[in-house]
């Protein structure tokens, strides 16, 4: 591990990023090397969507009742994408540390 918490191997590509996060809720920001943020995508996508299945009615869709849930979702995939797209471009640029040296 290097001090900015990354190893030395190469990030994966953001496409399977991407894909690994749409299989799975935060299991793209693990792939990506942000276990944490990830956790925290699944944790209020539990939150969120047991928030508005509580408020909705018995008559509302089973996508109305969690849309909370399939709102973060959405978001934790696009954010595991862009995450894996930054660190990829910097290992490309030949830069893994990041802006700050």
């Amino acid at each position: 591990m290097t001090a900015s918490g990354e190893s030395g191997r190469p990030p994966l590509h953001p496409y399977l990023v991407m894909l690994i996060a749409i299989v799975a809720p935060g299991s793209g920001h693990w792939a990506a090397g942000a276990m944490q943020r990830g956790v925290m995508f699944v944790w209020f996508m539990l939150i969120l969507g047991w928030i508005s299945w509580r408020l909705t009615g018995p008559d509302i869709s089973i996508i109305g009742r969690l849309a909370g849930a399939l709102f973060i979702y959405a978001i934790s995939i696009i954010d595991a994408y862009k995450l894996a797209r930054l660190r990829w471009s910097r290992h490309r640029a030949g830069n893994p540390a990041g802006p700050a040296a």
